[in-house]
């Protein structure tokens, strides 16, 4: 069977690196908040070319705290609106609700998964105040036209980086990228508040637990973070906030300082991957994902759609390539959500019930490639 994602093989060539700062962190007896998540959150922010890095609990928690920070600083309050994809993964939806906002949902474009920035303007009113862009399978959302809504309307712009560490935030860029240094998930722009990350470990880049962080250029966001994701305290002892505890783990970021560095190189390999599938796999039954060969995509998944999607999964497995649905059920078609049930999003429908995310990974062989592709054309 060629797995959806083989973790176990991605680790491996890491596995003596690891034992050996697993040791350093036994050794250091400073498990919370200490030098391997200081030596993180400098290296992930430069790396994404911020100046700040907060290290959460996991990438939910990540938004949250994004959330209740502008709370805190005014610049949000209980009860504003937060457009959203309506075909995201529940968290997006679900950190809203925990910093007492209301979701607003939004068509995507069928095309890239992301939300239409043309289908935004229709959804503001007065209780708008920002914009949830989220990066969904590792594309980049059409930050410019967002961007553009974000600064005629006064809205804060957050994002969902979750599934898209290293995407370049040059949209046009079709060069390489020569060292992790280079890369940028955000640009320093005047609306672009905070990004969120996960390191679950099956994301690009995975730690071997749960894990997130936070990204901005807001000093002012970035102190009162530094303080929430801690009971709100600074100094310990004496809280400024009602906070919460949601530290990225030291050994978690002692592991990630290892994997960092080969995150371009990582994505590198699942572009070459996503060329061959879009170049090679010819079958009229299957949709394949827009890509436009810019670096503004790391195929976090690759998903494709056809109209039976049961039947090819099935067809799939029984020739032993796994897949996985990404996501079955849209959040307004969620038991959670009982108020939304009734409501029509059909683009977001159509996509819940047609899409099926082929392996993709790092560590796929070209024999594995080949093989996949094979069974793919003969369907």
């Amino acid at each position: 069977m060629i797995p959806f994602l083989d973790l176990k093989k991605i680790n491996e060539p890491y596995e003596t690196a690891f034992q050996e700062k697993l040791k350093l962190v036994l050794d250091n007896g400073w498990y919370i908040l200490g030098k391997e998540t200081e030596t993180f959150e400098k290296a992930f922010a430069e790396y994404c070319q911020t100046q700040y890095c907060i290290g959460a609990g996991n990438g939910f928690d990540a938004l949250v705290l994004i959330f209740k920070g502008y709370i805190e600083l005014g610049k949000l309050k209980k009860g504003d609106e937060v457009i959203v994809p309506a075909n995201t993964y529940i968290a997006s939806i679900l950190s809203i609700l925990q910093a007492d906002l209301i979701p607003v949902l939004v068509e995507p474009k069928l095309e890239t998964y992301n939300i239409n920035p043309d289908l935004i303007f229709e959804k503001i009113t007065s209780k708008t105040k920002a914009i949830l862009a989220v990066h969904l399978y590792g594309q980049l959302a059409e930050m410019d036209k967002i961007n553009e809504i974000a600064d005629q309307n006064n809205l804060l712009i957050i994002e969902d980086a979750a599934q898209s560490h290293g995407v370049s935030k040059f949209q046009n860029s079709k060069t390489q990228i020569p060292n992790y240094k280079d890369v940028t998930l955000s640009e320093v722009e005047e609306h672009l508040g905070a990004s969120a990350h996960s390191f679950y470990p099956g994301k690009n880049l995975g730690s071997l637990g749960d894990g997130g962080a936070i990204t901005t250029n807001d000093p002012e966001l970035a102190k009162v973070l530094f303080s929430l994701r801690n009971y709100g305290s600074e100094k310990k002892y004496y809280n400024e906030y009602i906070g919460v505890n949601s530290r990225l783990d030291e050994l978690q970021a002692a592991f990630l300082n290892i994997k960092l560095p080969n995150l371009n190189a990582d994505n590198e390999k699942r572009r070459v991957i996503a060329k061959r599938y879009l170049a090679e796999i010819k079958n009229d039954k299957i949709e394949l994902p827009f890509w436009d060969f810019s670096n503004n995509h790391v195929f976090h998944l690759f998903v494709i759609r056809t109209k039976n999607r049961d039947h090819l999964q099935q067809y799939l497995t029984k020739n032993n390539i796994q897949t996985v649905i990404h996501y079955p059920v849209p959040p307004h078609k969620q038991n959670a959500f009982p108020d939304w049930n009734n409501l029509s999003f059909p683009i977001t429908e159509k996509i819940h019930n047609e899409v099926l995310s082929l392996p993709m990974s790092p560590v796929l062989t070209e024999t594995e490639v080949n093989y996949i592709i094979e069974i793919l054309n003969q369907y």
